[in-house]
């Protein structure tokens, strides 16, 4: 629900009636995953997308259902003979919606604003919503933030309540989005209860060391990914808004020495484009010591073998080389600034999601596959 977040957080404030439809978790070949979501106001408007177009038809009848008889509902799609033209759902996954009222009415629409409202700031935050368990505690939410201190609740028992906020918080931690499994004894909760927990971080960053013309162009690709862009170069003359109007911050400094001082964490990824010894050395010493997603430097064969006997004689390990990607990119033939961002943004996605990078054409592997973030995100509800 929070992927979003901002169209919902305006409905929220002009005091619309909707419902959500959200994805729960999915098996097999699924075309999006848990967190995604699509809803409905009571005017009919829609927005979002639970599947990529393969079930939204029937998802915007339960939304409109829901809103209807303010009942939460938990909806499997699925692909048979008898169903697939009716639903759509060809592609032979299965996927879990989980489709909440969330009306003037509705047991946790105020917590449901404070979500939407901190997920549109970019307030780290995570969201926990009962999918399966007890009839008392349907509709039932909370907000859990890094401090660990929370809004809302689980039907008023707060041995619940402080179990699910810990594991929300892991989650948060992590970055994640899941279900998670709540086994609390008492006779509140027979059977457990399933929550579907949403987590809101800021984006991850990405940092380009190196302000030359293929950096401008990585940068276009990395916002269109999603990520915080910063461009860093120790040279003023070359690291200027005026070359780079499209990135979220402009460093002039010593590459190497910005990245001690900066904030990173395991979702960052640095690409080095300098292909200088006097940055490149310092700069992948620190680099390829630090838990971030990727590190990838630009060069030809002959630089990057002379690069790696550069960082051997400073001391780096073969473990720690083994994290460099470099030359930097996926084989795709690229010869322009834009085929060559388009090179390595898919390299860093392949390394996120855990993708081979040979053509789907030919390949016996999952096209949608789970990858280790869906690893990361809880047992799922569809077993």
């Amino acid at each position: 629900m929070l992927d979003i977040s901002e169209e919902l957080h305006g409905w929220a404030e002009e005091g619309r009636d909707f419902a959500v439809a959200t994805v729960v978790a999915v098996g097999g070949s699924a075309p999006r995953g848990p967190g995604a979501a699509l809803a409905v106001d009571s005017e009919g408007t829609v927005i979002g997308s639970v599947s990529g177009g393969c079930v939204e038809g029937a998802v915007y009848e339960l939304c409109q259902q829901a809103l209807a008889d303010g009942e939460t509902v938990l909806e499997r799609f699925g692909y048979s003979d008898e169903d697939a033209f009716a639903v759509g759902l060809t592609c032979g996954g299965i996927i879990d919606i989980l489709v909440t009222p969330v009306s003037a009415t509705a047991p946790a629409r105020t917590v449901f604003r404070s979500a939407l409202s901190a997920s549109a700031k970019g307030e780290p935050t995570a969201f926990a919503r009962v999918v399966r368990g007890p009839a008392e505690l349907q509709g039932q939410a909370l907000l859990v933030r890094p401090d660990g201190s929370y809004e809302g609740g689980l039907g008023g028992h707060p041995e619940l309540d402080r179990t699910a906020v810990a594991q929300a918080r892991a989650m948060l931690d992590n970055g994640s989005t899941g279900t998670i499994e709540l086994s609390v004894d008492g006779s509140h909760c027979p059977g457990g209860v399933t929550l579907l927990v949403e987590s809101s971080v800021p984006p991850p960053r990405m940092i380009v060391f190196g302000a030359i013309d293929f950096a401008s162009a990585l940068v276009r690709v990395g916002k269109f990914l999603g990520y915080h862009v910063t461009v860093c170069d120790a040279r003023p003359v070359f690291a200027t808004r005026a070359r780079f109007p499209d990135a979220d911050d402009i460093v002039v400094d010593w590459p190497h020495r910005y990245l001690r001082r900066t904030a990173t964490d395991a979702r960052t990824v640095l690409c080095v484009l300098t292909h200088d010894a006097k940055f490149d050395v310092p700069l992948l010493t620190e680099a390829l010591r630090m838990p971030v997603a990727f590190v990838g430097a630009m060069g030809s064969r002959r630089t990057h073998t002379d690069r790696e006997r550069r960082l051997r004689e400073v001391g780096l390990t073969e473990r720690e080389l083994a994290r460099l990607s470099s030359p930097i990119g996926l084989d795709l033939g690229a010869r322009t600034p834009e085929e060559t961002a388009l090179s390595i943004a898919a390299e860093i996605v392949a390394a996120r999601r855990g993708g081979t990078g040979v053509p789907l054409t030919g390949s016996d592997a999952p096209i949608h596959r789970e990858n280790r973030e869906r690893g990361e995100r809880g047992a799922a509800v569809a077993a």
